[in-house]
């Protein structure tokens, strides 16, 4: 593919806007919303400033998908406005797209942060050139983990305030535990760490670089069945896929499905490497103990690297990587240019 543009960084004292592409829990959970907007002052002096989507219902949201995409377009067209920050993902964002112009968002490059649902927006953007990052939702990101996280204020950082974003690492542990966002005292806790064995290498073994495309595994397979926003596939070749599941704890069979569908599309033989982050294993209503989830993750793994081994061969394929639902995160450039190095274990960002 082309060249992508790396929008501007943010400067201290910068205004961002806060908008839902997706939904927003703003109105349920005010006490989690008013932490993230004090944490993006407090620990990163930036200046949030609240679209008007921010603080909608998520039944006013579904009923307005063209509202949505107006404050994406109004918080990219506005020359005050340094980055984008999502509240949070979503399951319907797909339907903002048609209510988009492509022509103000290539127009107007601004720094984009979502994950999850935010895949949506972020594949409008990787076709028009522009890089954004999956990571640094408004809600999972920057509120409801006690005191923010060494690793993902250090990577959010680099997102924001860097003109590269480097070298990425392991964090030292890692959760995937939920709190549950509706008790204000889940505010000042720490969810259950875990010790970061850290990432499994598979398949290929020669470096390779290429510029990444991806993001959630549900979304990417909403996208293969939509069939109107993918990239050309040309425009893969060479690509490193960016790969993760979601809170809703997809089987092994699901995912493989959904590898199998990419392949015989002819889009895996096209990647040069694939990037897998940490699988969540558990949630509100699925508890698991740390062997159960080990091996529900093995499972994931086993999945992916068989069907990319059947049609790639020579590509490597990372796991456990911080990006995605679990916590720490580092949020990941969509776009950027990246080298996989197994001989090394070293993935290096040039932006």
């Amino acid at each position: 593919m082309s060249d992508c543009i790396l929008p501007p960084a943010l400067e201290s004292g910068d205004d961002v806007a806060i908008v839902a592409p997706g939904t927003s829990h703003a109105s349920l959970f005010p006490h989690v919303y008013e932490l993230g907007l004090e944490r993006l002052e407090s620990v990163f002096g930036l200046n949030p400033v609240e679209f008007p989507t921010a603080t909608k219902s998520p039944e006013w949201l579904y009923d307005h998908p063209e509202a949505r995409a107006q404050d994406v377009m109004d918080a990219f067209a506005d020359p005050d406005i340094a980055g984008v920050i999502a509240v949070i993902g979503g399951a319907d964002q797909v339907r903002i797209l048609p209510h988009l112009d492509a022509d103000v968002l290539r127009e107007n490059p601004t720094r984009f942060y979502g994950t999850s649902d935010n895949t949506n927006l972020q594949t409008v953007l990787w076709n028009e050139g522009i890089v954004s990052f999956y990571g640094g939702n408004l809600f999972t990101d920057f509120a409801m983990q006690g005191s923010m996280h060494d690793y993902t204020v250090e990577y959010l950082r680099r997102a924001m305030f860097e003109e590269s974003f480097g070298e990425l690492r392991p964090a030292e542990r890692f959760t995937d535990e939920d709190l549950d966002w509706a008790d204000p005292e889940n505010l000042d806790k720490r969810r259950e760490m875990e010790s970061n064995p850290g990432w499994q290498w598979r398949g290929g073994e020669e470096s390779v670089t290429g510029r990444t495309w991806g993001g959630s595994l549900e979304v990417v397979d909403m996208q293969l069945s939509v069939n109107r926003y993918l990239p050309d596939p040309e425009k893969l070749d060479g690509a490193v896929l960016l790969l993760e599941t979601s809170e809703e704890l997809p089987s092994e069979f699901d995912v493989r499905w959904v590898l199998m569908g990419m392949g015989e599309r002819g889009l895996l033989s096209r990647v040069s490497a694939v990037l897998v982050g940490r699988a969540k294993a558990r949630s509100m209503e699925v508890a698991r103990t740390p062997d159960e989830r080990e091996a529900y993750r093995e499972r994931q793994r086993d999945a992916i690297a068989d069907l990319v081994a059947e049609y790639n061969p020579d590509s490597p394929v990372v796991f456990d990587l911080d990006f995605g639902h679990t916590a720490p995160v580092a949020p990941i450039p969509v776009g950027g240019e990246v080298t996989v190095d197994p001989e090394r274990e070293r993935i290096q960002f040039e932006y």
